[in-house]
């Protein structure tokens, strides 16, 4: 495929995973390629359903709603990836007995094509994390945290790269500073980097020498931090790189019902969106790949 410049169509950003049905509208124009790009993040170990009587998501969330989501949207857009920033574990029994297991085998089942690595991932220790890799048949990436002197080394890639239909997506991972957050005997020897220059090494190389038609951010650091100006967020991310086309973020807990649109160090645009969490809502950003022209047009939130 020759460098493509794309028109970002979010025709949906944040799907609620409530009752009822689901249709898209399509955009075709000749020439043009299309690409999916489904997230979460934050899920926590959540597996049901909230229950009817829940005052903030009645009825809603849940792997078995998602996972028909997901079926449904692959029918109808041929070229889809799925993917989660982070923060698989912890927040249900079903982690504290399962350890992860679980979470991984329900991931894989939906064929998630790729994930990061969040600081609760780390809360049955760098070994719980690794005893668990078995049961994902998706691979995690991230950029930040240097693994070589812990059980964790050459099992997490930097980056990847993902072809579908002729696009050429490249993909990395970064997370948030785990001094002070996660206790050290958790993640041991796991060194941490700072993401802002880690980010625009991993962009520079997946735009410029792999020649991706998109690159990815996928973040684990947080969407943004109001009373904590100097704190790395995705916010600042997008402003002070370059080469990134879309983050997707996690931490936060932050809900968007759009992505955000924010210039990057070269003036162009990033987009940069997260979903809350619990797997309640379903992150959908569409991309229209044409040789010729790019245009930009931001959708909104269906409520299923």
């Amino acid at each position: 495929m020759k460098r493509r410049d794309f028109i970002q169509n979010t025709a949906l950003t944040s799907t609620f995973l409530g009752l009822g049905g689901l249709s898209f509208s399509s955009f075709k124009t000749v020439d043009t390629k299309h690409l999916t790009v489904l997230h979460t993040n934050d899920v926590h170990s959540y597996i049901d359903p909230f229950p009817p009587t829940h005052p903030k998501n009645p009825n809603m969330g849940g792997v078995a709603r998602r996972a028909a989501l997901i079926e449904t949207i692959r029918k109808e857009s041929s070229n889809v990836l799925l993917l989660d920033a982070g923060d698989i574990f912890q927040g249900t029994p079903y982690f504290n007995y399962y350890g992860g297991e679980l979470e991984f085998k329900l991931m894989s089942m939906m064929k998630y094509d790729l994930a990061t690595i969040g600081n609760h991932d780390f809360d049955n220790g760098i070994e719980g994390l690794y005893t668990q890799l078995p049961n994902a048949s998706f691979e995690f990436v991230n950029a930040n945290y240097d693994f070589k002197n812990t059980i964790m080394n050459g099992h997490v890639k930097p980056y990847k790269i993902i072809h579908k239909d002729g696009i050429k997506v490249g993909i990395f991972g970064i997370g948030v500073e785990l001094e002070g957050l996660v206790d050290k005997k958790n993640y041991k020897e796991t060194v941490y980097h700072d993401p802002v220059s880690i980010s625009q090494d991993m962009a520079r190389i997946l735009k410029h020498e792999e020649k991706c038609d998109l690159v990815i951010c996928l973040s684990h650091i947080g969407y943004q931090y109001k009373n904590d100006a100097d704190k790395i967020s995705d916010i600042k991310l997008a402003t002070l790189t370059k080469d990134i086309d879309l983050i997707i973020g996690g931490h936060t807990h932050t809900f968007l019902d759009k992505p955000t649109v924010l210039k990057n160090a070269d003036g162009k645009d990033v987009l940069v969106n997260q979903v809350g969490c619990y797997g309640v809502n379903l992150g959908r950003i569409d991309f229209y790949f044409d040789n010729d022209i790019a245009k930009t047009s931001l959708g909104k939130s269906i409520i299923v």
